[in-house]
């Protein structure tokens, strides 16, 4: 047993705003590098429009390939209904995800923006889509700008509690709160995790923070300080929103998986990560993008004193 949950998040968030098409052999070789070190969730794919995100085209040819390993969790991002059902077919085939994202926008605009319907709208949408799914996979419910919106700034916790409770109503029970644009402080983060923790104990809240203003790490602290266990990361801190998508400041990049471990491991937490695998596979995501990425590990190794 580890201390902390771990999902990879590079071959979905980390890659669906690059304009470069990694190949389908390339990115599930990745994926299987990153369950062999030790994650125990990985996001795979999406099933997206490819003509919106043609990064994913490939969703079910990689998910046909991917030999499954027993514990791990392999998340698929599903916009709609029909996206839902791609799922199932290739389920019924004999492969595809066993984890299904479903998301929300804690805002109107940011909703109108994002998903081009409003938040009714949405909520509708996501309860057609539990309904499809039959209770075949394990739901992950995401409250994306629940600390901030880049349109209408401070967010209502009040309104993300409620959307959690929604979609604990739902079923869907392992819910992600998103600090979408890195505007999160440690305060905010102990009192919105803390309420979600001692209010609704269904819930397995999950963090995903990106790294806009370099304080993903210390507002992860702060979740764990609460009692939080699920975290999202990606490999040297890619990720983001589609390039299409110009809002927000700048650098909205996840927080770096090889500088979290690090951190985690340091503190005595067990993550269940192999650390050296984990800095050939920090190697090998920078060739794939051709570029070196955001993680002070990957320059300057791991912390010496680290047990």
């Amino acid at each position: 047993m580890t201390d902390v949950v771990l999902c990879e998040c590079f071959a979905r968030d980390g890659l669906q705003h690059e304009s470069a098409i990694i190949p389908t052999p390339r990115k599930r070789e990745l994926i299987q590098q990153f369950a062999d070190a030790g994650f125990s969730r990985v996001e795979a794919t999406s099933y997206s429009n490819p003509a919106v995100i043609p990064q994913f085209a490939d969703a079910s040819e990689l998910l046909a390939g991917l030999p499954r390993r027993a514990g791990v969790f392999y998340k698929a991002t599903c916009a709609n209904v029909r996206a839902v059902e791609r799922a199932i077919a290739d389920l019924d085939a004999g492969f595809g995800a066993n984890e299904i994202s479903l998301l929300v926008s804690a805002s109107e605009s940011h909703s109108q923006t994002n998903l081009k319907r409003s938040r009714a709208e949405q909520w509708a949408n996501i309860a057609a889509m539990v309904d499809a799914a039959k209770g075949r996979f394990r739901m992950i419910g995401t409250v994306s700008v629940a600390f901030g919106c880049p349109f209408e700034g401070a967010v209502d916790e009040r309104q993300v509690l409620a959307d959690v409770e929604a979609f604990a109503r739902l079923g869907v029970t392992h819910v992600t709160l998103g600090d979408t644009t890195g505007v999160a402080t440690p305060h905010s983060v102990r009192r919105l995790f803390g309420s979600v923790l001692s209010t609704m104990p269904e819930v397995t809240p999950i963090a995903h923070f990106h790294d806009t203003r370099a304080t993903g790490l210390v507002n992860y602290l702060a979740a764990l300080e609460v009692g939080t266990r699920y975290f999202d990361c990606a490999f040297g801190g890619v990720g983001g929103h589609p390039a299409k998508v110009k809002y927000g400041s700048g650098f909205t990049g996840n927080v770096s998986t090889e500088d979290w471990v690090n951190l985690l491991e340091s503190m005595g937490v067990n993550t269940g990560i192999d650390l050296q695998q984990m800095l050939v596979i920090s190697a090998q995501c920078e060739a794939a993008l051709g570029r070196e990425l955001h993680s002070r590990v990957a320059r300057s190794g791991l912390n010496p004193l680290i047990n």
